[in-house]
């Protein structure tokens, strides 16, 4: 008996020794447990809560991009914004989807926000990831493939939120894989399931991540909570919309809206549902949406944006113009937007505008820019709103200079870059319209009599007088006016040193011996030189400029373009002062002609490469054309008119293609508009690239005649095949060995017309610097020796080379196709590789003039 229990004893001992079995019971247990979050997890979780305080802190709402985020821990970005949001240790909330730790403020420049980067050691996000780490390493307890211990669940969603805001998105979705594995019947795994989804999202996988959404809304299995659903809803939105499906993105935000309480969170919905319904041209629901972001909104300028996007919401043929502008005048009289006017004024202005009430919006945008500023990148807009008006006017100088003065204070960055680019070439515009103008009236000046010249300036002297009439007596005024700078330096002066007066400078923190004089320090300056032009406008250098009225006027720049001198002279009150001016040489007269309808002929490209303006080019063009210039400046705008209007505007097409073939029949533009060719191509068929390959044999063994029967043939069977480039090219080089040098030139001078980004047309352009060149053509026996050359007869070959040149213009007529140019690259030969196989060395055919000349 004794030795049974012995037995027993021993069994029982080892038992309790056993320790796995320790671990398994303590580690599961509730001890354990409140060990893992209070020694480890808990600086997990409070280093990730900095990190998002942090970056809510450091949030600066981008009003100006295409779409805000809903959540403040977002970034912002020029392109589909990224959804994110706070997070906890559990699933009470939705947490940032970004991995990097940057923000984009308002000027498209990257900022740091969370963990400063100039900061040695560990970010906030690195700690994070360290400590559920080392949780997990500490405090699990795996038996038989399943998590024993609760508590690291919490610590897998910590270490996935921390890899995920580090862009570690593979790593993140190792993390939830070790949940899905091993805990799969926790209460909390749809949580991981929506960072998972999260995941692909910022993966671009889309599909895969819409999947993960679905399944959880579908399936029966899944209970969500309405935390679950507030979070889905959001990152389902964002998912969408990231995919381009926005009116699917618009429908699942009206959900998020109803689950989300949180009335921040809420306006910031419904102000992202209204810019995609806005984008999507749903101007009343887009209203509606933005008129909830503005009732919900937590911030002045959140309920003043609000306002600005539902004014451009106004539809001028459909909408109400007066209960529009009441409304927002109602609004405008709050105390509270007392300092932000400038942005109401700024929304009526748009209003006005898409009412066509256009006297009305300018003297809102007027109002808006003498309030306070605000808002740099609304003050660049109202600017700009002034320049299209100014624009649709043809006054391009005083459009650029709003354009300018809308650059310097502008800060979003993607519609910076779209102005400098605007205003470079409404200077170039600019520049030749003042040109065409200040010659027109020279032009125009020299055609009259004496009598009339006199007559004219007459007129335009008196009209100086007045103006200086003006002038001076606004200067006596000035003089007599308390604050002119005579040593009057007391407190109600506008010279006198006063912080509080809005005219008077401003003190930059300066002191050197009570003196707030700020040119002491080169750091200051240019905010001293923005604080004076702020004051006193853009001041002339010139005495006693204090009491001048005058500054760099628009007026004054026009002048300077047209060549109208701003410096008062002693003879300027007498006509034949300006009569001297007026140039009489012929050659000078011929001069500033030529320069004109060179200047006019830019002016009709501009129009339509800079602003797609095709009807204002067309016109300009057609007033060059009848203002007689020499015959290449009215070629060009012949055929220019003819490639603008080509699809656009047939009857405009037609007439300039009829001028070209009245007045230039021998050109290859005359071939060009008889037979555009079409820019569509289909790919070659094997029996077309057999055609070519006959063809080019058939050059190869000089039967040049028999190989241009067979290339027209191919190309009127097959005028939209991918080849046709190569045939013409074939084509040319066999009228360099029939027909001489000047019909090969015209040939290449129309494929680099028709197929210019081609390799054919880059081969043709290469080939025609060569022959237009001064180096001479060496003949070549059948041997390939030089021979020599003898005297030839002084006939040309010049009527000869015309009618022939005509019959093949005359083939040629009747082809229907678009000017433009394909991008092609095809084999040069059937079944090659390479790009040109045409022949490398080329023994042209010259014409007996030709050979005369260089026996000379």
């Amino acid at each position: 008996m004794r030795k049974y229990l012995l037995i027993i004893l021993a069994v029982v001992s080892v038992i309790a020794c056993n320790p796995r079995h320790k671990k398994k019971k303590t580690k599961s247990g509730p001890i354990n447990r409140f060990m893992t979050f209070h020694n480890t997890l808990f600086n997990s979780r409070e280093s990730f809560l900095a990190e998002m305080e942090s970056r809510d802190k450091a949030h600066v709402d981008n009003f100006y991009d295409p779409y805000i985020s809903v959540y403040t821990t977002e970034d912002n970005f020029t392109d589909v914004q990224n959804v994110t949001a706070t997070t906890d240790n559990s699933d009470s909330g939705p947490m940032p989807l970004r991995g990097a730790t940057r923000n984009t403020s308002p000027d498209g420049n990257e900022r740091m926000g969370g963990a400063n980067p100039n900061k040695k050691g560990a970010t906030t996000l690195q700690i994070t990831e360290a400590k559920a780490l080392k949780t997990i390493t500490k405090y699990s307890v795996l038996v038989n493939s399943v998590e024993k211990n609760k508590k690291i669940f919490d610590a897998y969603i910590l270490l996935a939120k921390a890899r995920l805001y580090q862009g570690k998105y593979l790593e993140s979705l190792d993390a939830l894989g070790y949940i899905f594995n091993t805990m799969s019947k926790d209460k909390r795994l749809p949580l991981a399931r929506i960072y998972q989804a999260v995941n692909y999202s910022k993966l671009k996988e889309y599909y895969r991540a819409d999947e993960v959404f679905r399944d959880l809304e579908e399936d029966p299995k899944i209970k969500l909570t309405k935390e679950h659903k507030r979070i889905l809803k959001v990152y389902q939105a964002d998912n969408f919309l990231k995919w381009g499906k926005k009116e699917l993105a618009a429908e699942v935000l009206e959900e998020a809206f109803t689950y989300n309480k949180n009335r921040k969170i809420k306006s910031r919905i419904a102000y992202l549902r209204g810019q995609i319904l806005s984008n999507l041209n749903r101007k009343d629901e887009a209203r509606e949406s933005f008129a909830a972001a503005y009732k919900y909104a937590n911030s002045y300028e959140f309920e003043v944006k609000s306002q600005i996007e539902i004014a451009k919401t106004f539809d001028g043929k459909a909408d109400s113009y007066d209960e529009a502008m009441a409304y927002l005048t109602k609004i405008a009289k709050k105390g509270t937007y007392a300092s932000r006017k400038n942005e109401l004024y700024y929304a009526s202005g748009l209003i006005a505008t898409s009412a066509t009430k256009d006297s009305i919006a300018d003297s809102f945008f007027r109002k808006a820019l003498k309030e306070k500023q605000s808002d740099p990148q609304i003050r660049g807009l109202t600017y700009s709103e002034l320049a299209k008006k100014y624009f649709a006017k043809d006054d391009y100088l005083t459009a650029g200079v709003y354009y300018d003065s809308a650059l310097a204070v502008m800060t979003y960055k993607p519609e910076k870059d779209r102005l400098t680019d605007l205003t470079a070439n409404i200077k170039k515009l600019s520049k030749n319209y003042y040109v065409v103008k200040k010659n027109d009236s020279i032009l125009n000046l020299s055609k009259m009599s004496l009598d009339e010249k006199r007559e004219y300036f007459a007129k335009y002297i008196e009209k100086i007088k007045q103006k200086e009439a003006v002038e001076e007596l606004e200067k006596k005024r000035a003089e007599r006016s308390k604050g002119f700078d005579n040593s009057d330096y007391n407190a109600n002066s506008i010279f006198a040193n006063n912080s509080t007066d809005a005219g008077s400078f401003q003190n930059f923190g300066i002191n050197t011996g009570g003196s707030t004089f700020y040119f002491a320090n080169a750091n200051n300056i240019p905010r001293g030189e923005t604080s004076f032009k702020q004051t006193w406008g853009n001041r002339t250098l010139m005495d006693n400029w204090r009491y001048s009225a005058k500054t760099t006027t628009i007026e004054e720049m026009k002048n300077e373009a047209l060549g109208i001198a701003n410096a008062p002279d002693p003879r300027r009150l007498e006509p034949e002062f300006y009569i001297e001016k007026i140039p009489t040489s012929p050659e000078e007269l011929g001069r500033l002609k030529k320069d004109r309808d060179t200047a006019s002929l830019g002016m009709g490209r501009m129009y339509e490469s800079f602003f797609g303006n095709t009807k204002l080019a067309t016109k300009t063009l057609y007033d060059l054309v009848d203002n007689k210039p020499d015959e290449e400046t009215d070629l060009m705008a012949l055929y220019n008119i003819f490639i603008f209007n080509y699809e656009k505007n047939p009857a405009d097409a037609e007439k300039a293609k009829q001028l070209i073939l009245e007045k230039y029949p021998y050109t290859s533009y005359a071939e060009f508009v008889k037979n555009p060719k079409n820019k569509d191509f289909n790919k070659s068929s094997e029996d077309v690239e057999k055609l070519y390959a006959d063809a080019y044999t058939l050059y190869l063994t000089e039967k040049y005649a028999e190989s241009n029967t067979m290339i027209d043939k191919a190309i009127a069977d097959n005028p939209k095949d991918a080849l046709v480039p190569k045939f013409y090219l074939l084509q040319a080089y066999n009228a360099g060995k029939t027909a001489g040098k000047e019909i090969m030139i015209l040939q290449l001078e129309q494929i680099v017309l028709n197929y210019g980004k081609t390799p054919e047309g880059k081969k043709a352009k290469d080939l025609l610097k060569y022959l237009k060149s001064d180096v001479k053509l060496e003949l070549t026996d059948e041997s390939g020796n030089a021979i020599s050359q003898k005297p030839q007869p002084t006939n040309t070959a010049s009527e000869e080379t015309k009618q022939r040149l005509k019959q093949q213009l005359d083939a040629s007529e009747g082809g229907v196709a678009s000017p433009a140019a394909p991008s092609i690259s095809r084999p040069g030969t059937p079944g090659g590789n390479e790009t040109n196989t045409q022949p490398q060395q080329v023994e042209f055919k010259t014409t007996k003039a030709e050979q005369v000349k260089k026996n000379k």
